[in-house]
């Protein structure tokens, strides 16, 4: 059989399908989410210092580590034994993205207390100190059985989440029950509920906590460009201001027009400085952007007890913001393609106004061409007269002898001869001319 070589990357291309696999988890259960970004260029950001962080709360737990440039991690932190909080089977999940890395620790069982923060202390303290970055987002996710009765579980939720805010459905056919408020609470992390339906599987718990973090994560990273894009919106109105007022005083005779062009390239270069400083996050937040909808979208939501499901939660309070990103995205662009025109105008009105004057400037280079040809011409005619009066004096003195052999005067010679010297001596200052 004749054998084929495979492309160096085929393998690492195929895995990367299955590298991130769903956690596998058993209800009840609870989870703790923490994403860390650093504040600023966090594309460029040392991933080795992600790598160690992760490394030294294996170390904590004494966990096996991950393999060198992992990405990603999955595995029991004690598998033989309980945490300092009595809850068994500690699993960590952890994520290396391009802007942030994710922590989601899971453990078995719930505390007494619903949403207790101390839940969150399964970070270690030291370790938490020494974050190579800032918390970005961080949740605490109670996974219960669904009861009997579903009165209890709405009268749980108003006792767990603001009623005004909060956001649950049916998800997963109806397999279980998801809410939250997406709001901080004191202990500063956001809370998820979670109510299964007996007999779901461990995939689809993991799936669905799995969705939520991703929704928390990839929402609150797309919120970033907000505040950039507010304040791009009060500079590109005054800027609009400025153009139009440049583009009405294009029409003024009196003003140069080399002040007006400066103005213009000076916006210009402003304009493309802010699309230079805000493409890759607002590129950013489309992409995040896209990936909540998507998410929302795969949990097949049911409305439940007539409260907003996420997807309207969605609507009325997320999406508000990414219009406002997207149009303040479409105004600069705009904004940018308004002052080249008005530039491409301008200097379309100096170069008419320098052809015109380079049109002047070879008229009057051909009016003095003109004058020029006229005075060589009368030059030319004098020098034929000059040079034809030396001439016949020759011919006058040259031929007296022979003319007094025939009985010519001196008059009569030079009478003669002048015609034929003058036409000769125009002949050949044509000639020369034409030469020339």
């Amino acid at each position: 059989m004749n054998t084929i070589s495979d492309h160096p990357q085929r393998y690492q291309l195929a895995n990367e399908l299955h590298a991130r696999p769903f956690p596998a988890v058993e209800a009840p259960c609870q989870a703790v989410f923490l994403a860390i970004k650093k504040p600023l260029n966090a594309v460029n950001r040392d991933r080795e210092l992600d790598r160690a962080h992760l490394l030294s709360l294996l170390d904590h737990f004494g966990a096996p580590h991950p393999k060198p440039e992992a990405t990603h991690y999955s595995g029991d932190l004690n598998p033989d034994g309980l945490n300092s909080k009595g809850l068994k089977k500690l699993k960590l999940k952890w994520e290396m993205h391009t802007e942030f890395v994710t922590y989601t620790l899971f453990t078995q069982g719930i505390a007494s207390r619903p949403f207790d923060p101390a839940a969150f202390d399964v970070f270690p303290a030291e370790w938490l100190a020494k974050t190579p970055g800032s918390r970005m987002t961080s949740a605490l996710l109670q996974v219960e059985i669904m009861p009997e009765k579903i009165e209890s579980v709405q009268s749980q939720l108003l006792k767990y989440f603001e009623p005004e805010s909060i956001a649950v459905s049916y998800v997963l056919d109806k397999s279980a029950i998801i809410s939250g408020d997406y709001r901080i609470d004191d202990a500063g992390h956001l809370r998820f509920g979670i109510f299964i339906e007996p007999g779901t599987g461990e995939q689809r718990i993991g799936r669905i906590l799995q969705r939520l973090t991703e929704i928390e994560i990839y929402k609150s990273m797309s919120m970033l460009a907000l505040p950039r894009a507010r304040y791009l919106s009060r500079r590109l109105a005054q800027i609009d201001i400025q153009v139009s007022e440049l583009v009405s005083a294009m029409k003024e005779v009196e003003r140069a027009e080399e002040d007006t062009l400066s103005e213009i390239l000076s916006i210009s270069a402003e304009l493309e400085d802010l699309m230079a400083q805000t493409s890759f996050r607002f590129s950013a937040t489309a992409a995040y952007n896209a990936i909540v909808e998507q998410r929302v979208q795969v949990l097949r939501e049911e409305r439940f007890g007539g409260r907003q499901t996420f997807y309207e939660f969605m609507m009325r309070r997320y999406d508000p913001a990414m219009r406002t990103i997207k149009s303040t995205e479409a105004h600069l662009v705009a904004m940018a393609e308004r002052v080249k025109r008005a530039g491409d105008l301008l200097r379309t009105r100096v170069e008419v106004d320098r052809s015109a004057q380079n049109q002047a400037l070879l008229k009057s280079m051909d009016q003095r061409a003109a004058l020029q040809l006229r005075l060589q011409r009368t030059v030319e005619g004098l020098s034929v007269v000059a040079i034809s009066y030396y001439a016949i004096n020759l011919v006058s003195y040259g031929f007296a002898p022979f003319a007094k052999q025939i009985g010519l005067d001196k008059p009569t010679l030079t009478g003669i001869a002048t015609p034929l010297v003058l036409l000769a001596v125009w002949w050949v200052v044509r000639r020369i001319r034409k030469a020339h």
